[in-house]
């Protein structure tokens, strides 16, 4: 299930702001955030907790993985993090293919594979 592996891989990175973040990295965690948040909620409300319960421990805990996730997608762009406050305008650009081959952000996390072979080449 490589889509669940997009979400993991984001929680491993848990407050890393450097690098690149490929769509689908970004719109599987956002997903599966969704999915989790909804089971949650439920839970929360069969069971009763009105004030704090778990759907919203688990907000908290994804909170700084969504803001770096954000942030490296906006890497991906070439574009700086700060474009993830901008209303609107942060959806259409996650929404965006990332630019093709290295940027001033890192490697292309789609191509990376090739770009390595191509710089072993040319050394």
């Amino acid at each position: 299930m490589e889509s669940f592996n997009y979400y993991t891989d984001v929680l491993k990175k848990y407050a890393d702001f450097n690098g690149r973040a490929r769509r689908s990295e970004y719109w599987y965690f956002i997903l599966f955030n969704i999915i989790i948040s909804i089971i949650l909620g439920i839970i929360d409300g069969v069971a009763g907790l009105v004030t704090f319960g778990i759907a919203d421990a688990y907000s908290l805990g994804v909170f700084i993985p969504s803001i770096a996730v954000i942030v490296r997608r906006m890497h991906d762009l070439g574009k700086s993090g700060w474009y993830c406050l901008i209303p609107i305008y942060n959806i259409i650009l996650a929404a965006t293919e990332g630019e093709a081959g290295t940027n001033d952000y890192g490697v292309d996390p789609k191509n990376s594979e090739v770009e390595d072979v191509i710089d072993h080449l040319v050394e």
